[in-house]
């Protein structure tokens, strides 16, 4: 089956959400404006009709993609270029839009989402079997806590989160203006609140510099820190390294410095890493994260699943079917999409199959590519700008 259009929308949001990291913020911006919203794609291959649904995080993030450069990326470059295409030729696909136009990791990511979800559909299997089959039914998610400066406000987000959803991973974000001392104080006082079952990872989005990660770690050496999260550059793979040696035992993830398949192999030749945190926008979707898990089996580097998801059913999907297909002796910690299956309440583009937290968790879906139907009509209503590519 070949490609034939491409659609392009940029969909509303019902609520805003707004939070804070120690390298910028994430907004999904005011009502009616288009920077800051996720940019939804259909791609029609005879019969069926791929639907994948990313939201850039910039401005405000390390991702470089903003809603705008997406929309022009698919418009002027990738979508003509995967017109007349088959579905099922992602390695060509792949190496085109790369050769054409490099980077642009969320364009290419949603274009490739809705790719997997319409071969799921013409093969009549869910996306997870396209890329390695079913490993696991559900999927645990991990609350990611906001940056604040008073500990009570990081306290109550994390007390809901165990309370109201069942939630056994938080990570608490850090690297705010009061240095790692306030960023300790924040730590001991969520575990102090929801007690030592409960997994608690601290992620600095490089905030920390070597020296001040060592100190953090060792200042809550009592403290039980499930894992620490890119505390510092994303460039400084031999600072991470020593980070790592000094650890005593908490595992060192990588987000900011893992982007693509090369960056993959210089972590894991520095020796800068026990987790690679994937992200599908980030590194160009599901194609590449399956390459990406690779050279991290290879190398006995776990894989963990990020990104928000933020009131995206789609993206969400997108991430549990990765998840689905890894194995668990291979996985690490819990998925990030909580925030994508209804925390910020129901996705009103979602007709049927919106996924549901229970006891912390999620089920996979199971139908014929991401396993959920679009309502069309509330997808016109919540579309603020739409563009066609026919080639």
């Amino acid at each position: 089956m070949r490609i034939e259009r491409v659609e392009i929308h940029v969909t509303e949001l019902p609520v805003r959400l707004t939070r804070t990291f120690s390298s910028g913020s994430y907004d999904s911006g005011p009502a009616g404006q288009l920077l800051g919203k996720p940019v939804l794609v259909k791609v029609y291959a005879e019969s069926v009709i791929g639907f994948g649904q990313v939201r850039p995080i910039a401005p405000g993030h390390f991702v470089p993609d903003t809603t705008h450069s997406v929309v022009a990326a698919i418009r002027e470059i990738y979508g003509p270029l995967l017109i007349g295409r088959r579905l099922a030729d992602f390695e060509e696909m792949n190496r085109a839009m790369l050769s054409r136009l490099p980077g642009n990791f969320a364009a290419r990511a949603v274009l490739d989402i809705a790719i997997h979800d319409a071969l799921g559909k013409a093969l009549d299997v869910p996306v997870c079997d396209l890329i390695g089959g079913r490993s696991q039914d559900r999927i645990p998610l991990e609350w990611s806590i906001s940056l604040y400066d008073d500990s009570s406000r990081m306290v109550a987000d994390a007390e809901r989160a165990v309370q109201e959803f069942g939630m056994s991973v938080l990570c608490i974000k850090a690297g705010g203006e009061g240095g790692w001392r306030r960023d300790a104080i924040n730590f001991e006082a969520v575990r102090r609140a929801v007690g030592d079952e409960i997994v608690i990872g601290v992620d600095p989005n490089t905030g920390w510099a070597v020296a001040e990660t060592i100190q953090f770690l060792s200042a809550t050496k009592d403290l039980n820190v499930g894992y620490c999260e890119q505390p510092i550059e994303r460039h400084n793979l031999r600072g991470l390294a020593e980070v790592r040696f000094a650890a005593n035992g908490v595992p060192i993830m990588v987000d900011e410095s893992l982007f693509t398949l090369e960056d993959a192999v210089a972590i894991t030749t520095c020796g800068a890493a026990d987790v690679f945190c994937i992200k599908l926008y980030k590194v160009g979707g599901l194609y590449t994260a399956r390459k990406i898990c690779a050279v991290a089996e290879a190398n006995d580097v776990k894989v963990n699943c990020g990104g928000l998801a933020a009131g995206s059913q789609l993206e969400a999907a997108a991430a549990a079917h990765f998840c689905a297909s890894i194995p668990i002796q291979r996985s690490f910690g819990a998925a990030e999409f909580a925030f994508g299956v209804g925390v910020l309440g129901d996705d009103p583009l979602i007709g049927e199959g919106a996924m549901m937290i229970e006891r912390g968790s999620i089920a996979v879906p199971s139908g014929p590519g991401l396993g959920l139907k679009i309502d069309e009509g509330a997808l016109a209503r919540m579309s603020l700008h739409k563009e066609v590519v026919t080639g």
